[in-house]
């Protein structure tokens, strides 16, 4: 029941270039995590500036898809977003009256 993909010209050296009829793909650039290499920041709960890079205008946490941070690492700035909004570091939620 099974078949051969190759037998329909949807193989994976096909529709790259836009020959065999297929959609052309869209080169995108492999992220890597901010923190993970040899000149890398730390986590720190203390530094407000670098959380505040991966934190929304109102408030809320980036999801690591976006910022491209591993998951060991995502789970390290979570917890150390918590701690500084825990030590009035960080704001929980900002309101929008704040921001004009």
């Amino acid at each position: 029941m099974a078949y051969d993909k190759s037998e329909r010209g949807e193989g994976r050296g096909e529709g790259r270039d836009g020959a065999a009829g297929g959609k052309k793909t869209f080169f995108r650039r492999r992220k890597t995590c901010p923190f993970s290499g040899p000149k890398a920041p730390t986590i720190d709960w203390k530094d407000v500036r670098l959380l505040g890079r991966f934190v929304y205008e109102r408030g809320k946490m980036m999801p690591s898809r976006i910022t491209a941070v591993s998951q060991k690492k995502q789970r390290e700035l979570a917890q150390a977003i918590k701690r500084a909004r825990y030590m009035a570091l960080m704001p929980y939620v900002r309101n929008e009256s704040e921001s004009r």
